[in-house]
């Protein structure tokens, strides 16, 4: 039972009996940033200092929602919105509403990572960062459903 918003965490996974093959349209950048983002939790599951950990955990979260941004992303049409820098984080409910929740959630981390990438010890203690690293993990889980494998639905028996 979650204790606190902290506490919550979206959805992760495709709907159960799911059979997903691979979707053989998927663009190799977008696989390579996937391929990096995989990278960086590995390599952040390694650290030992927490800030370092949740900096890396984060950037590769950010890796993630940059494979979604390079398939469903627009060009901003006006000027205006055009000279605004907007984060990835902004960015990506409007591409993908289903990732709303995400994205909020990694928006709120994203001055404590910037505060652990400057070398602040005490920006993240080890509960935070293992908690992004799992967070980070179930992200890109779901991402690469959404973007590497097609999602079927399961095989229904013979009637009879």
């Amino acid at each position: 039972m979650a204790t606190s918003a902290n506490d919550v965490r979206p959805f992760a996974s495709p709907p159960a009996g799911w059979d997903a093959p691979p979707r053989p349209t998927t663009p190799s950048a977008v696989l390579d940033l996937l391929a990096q983002a995989r990278q960086g939790l590995t390599e952040a599951a390694a650290l030992e200092a927490p800030h370092e950990r949740y900096a890396t955990a984060h950037l590769a979260a950010l890796r993630t929602a940059a494979a979604v941004l390079a398939v469903r992303g627009r060009p901003e049409a006006s000027p205006r919105g055009r000279r605004r820098i907007r984060s990835a984080w902004e960015v990506l409910p409007e591409v993908a509403p289903e990732l709303s929740e995400w994205s909020a959630l990694f928006a709120s981390g994203a001055a404590r990572r910037a505060r652990a990438e400057a070398g602040i010890r005490s920006a993240a203690g080890s509960r935070e960062a293992d908690d992004l690293l799992r967070d980070a993990d179930a992200f890109l889980r779901l991402v690469e459903h959404m973007l590497v494998l097609q999602p079927r639905l399961p095989r229904q028996p013979p009637a009879g």
